[in-house]
């Protein structure tokens, strides 16, 4: 019965961030359920921040910094609160790069007019971490494990200068030549403010392993894949602060190390 009273709510927040618009709905929804949702062995909240991305296979191409925002879980794995299972998803964020050479569109209007400018590729993922995390007594904590991303949307932008800085803007739907999923491992580190439930602040790498683009739209450049650094912040949502338990007198801490 308590397993279903936890993943009930759970279902019903996934589903609806990822089908109606999903940044703004989330924030609500978590709101809603989140004391729900946190419980002694779970800890559910927001997380977001800001996350650098890179394909590094694509010559000339530089860092592109966006922001991402979606919700995690941490579920207990041993009674001593060490040991988690890291998971959630992120329903706002990006994969991509800037400053991407130019290619023909097609167009000669275009193709003309963007001449000296470049790309900026942005490819749009609902991306669900699978870690293992561990927590230090100083508060500190690591993670690591794997990383799964769904695309729903992909864009190329070309940017050239006529007047001033990027003055011309030429958007391409490009979802058509991406992989619907994208695979790759991830890990990180944090820092957590208090005992139990409580902000922390983080920072995980990605690495994608699979191919991004389908058979029909491979590029020169040979195996392109997804790449992208987070800084985060992650706030729990409905939880009761836990008071830190009483330590052990030195004199039975002593009495254990030398056992």
């Amino acid at each position: 019965m308590k397993i279903r009273k936890i993943l009930l709510p759970a279902i019903v927040i996934t589903l609806l961030t990822i089908s109606i618009q999903p940044a703004r709905s989330q924030v609500l929804i978590s709101i809603l359920l989140g004391k729900y949702l946190n419980t002694g062995a779970i800890e559910f909240g927001l997380t977001g921040g800001l996350n650098w991305n890179q394909m590094y296979q694509i010559k000339q191409a530089k860092l592109q910094r966006d922001f991402h925002l979606g919700f995690y879980f941490d579920f207990r794995l041993k009674k001593e609160k060490r040991w988690y299972l890291y998971t959630g998803c992120l329903v706002k964020s990006t994969m991509g790069a800037t400053n991407i050479p130019l290619y023909m569109t097609g167009d000669n209007d275009i193709d003309s007019a963007m001449v000296g400018g470049y790309i900026n590729r942005t490819a749009s993922y609902f991306q669900v971490p699978i870690a293992v995390k561990y927590r230090f007594k100083s508060n500190i904590y690591a993670l690591a494990g794997v990383q799964l991303g769904l695309r729903h949307k992909a864009t190329d932008e070309f940017t050239n200068e006529i007047y001033e800085k990027d003055d011309l803007v030429f958007k391409a739907n490009t979802k058509d030549q991406y992989r619907r999923i994208d695979a790759g491992v991830t890990g990180g580190v944090g820092y957590k403010f208090r005992y139990g439930a409580s902000m922390n602040l983080g920072v995980r790498y990605y690495l994608g392993l699979t191919e991004i683009y389908k058979d029909d739209f491979k590029t020169a450049y040979g195996l392109v894949t997804n790449s992208s650094l987070y800084v985060f912040a992650e706030f729990p949502i409905g939880a009761k602060r836990e008071k830190r338990p009483p330590r052990e007198p030195k004199e039975k801490r002593r009495k254990k190390n030398k056992e």
